[in-house]
């Protein structure tokens, strides 16, 4: 299977609250556990992101913000992230749910994949062939964390 942003999303489907249910995380958001995020359309070219977590073994929420851009010459699943100005990351929609429950972000070069639903859990066989469907195209599943929402 071939590693590439999808084409067609409906960006006000998108908008609004994701878990993230397992991860190979960034080095930013290794420790993170319990992560949940927002996104907030613009009016321009963009989302406002509201990330929050909480830091393995503590229990204080945190959050931080961030930008989500996409283009209108690119596939609706090619983006980038930013979290710090003026740099921007690969932020690719590999897989999406036609009902828009989960989707699967991934990375042009397969360094980091999050796997976020619109409930804090999933069933474990969807779980299972998402997990597999990542494994052939080239991620490295073994990385795999689990966000532990209960």
């Amino acid at each position: 299977m071939e590693n590439k942003p999808i084409s067609n999303i409906d960006l006000k489907a998108f908008e609004g609250k994701w878990y993230s249910l397992y991860s190979i995380p960034t080095l930013m958001d290794k420790n993170w556990r319990q992560t949940t995020e927002t996104y907030t359309l613009t009016e321009d070219d963009h989302f406002d992101v509201l990330t929050t977590y909480r830091k393995e073994g503590k229990d204080e929420e945190k959050s931080i913000t961030s930008k989500l851009f996409f283009e209108d010459e690119k596939a609706d699943g090619d983006m980038k992230a930013q979290f710090l100005w003026p740099f921007k990351i690969g932020y690719w929609i590999i897989e999406l749910a036609d009902d828009y429950s989960y989707v699967v972000v991934g990375h042009p070069d397969k360094e980091y994949l999050f796997i976020m639903a619109r409930e804090p859990k999933m069933e474990a066989d969807l779980l299972v062939h998402i997990i597999e469907r990542c494994r052939l195209k080239g991620y490295d599943v073994s990385e795999l964390v689990s966000q532990e929402h209960f």
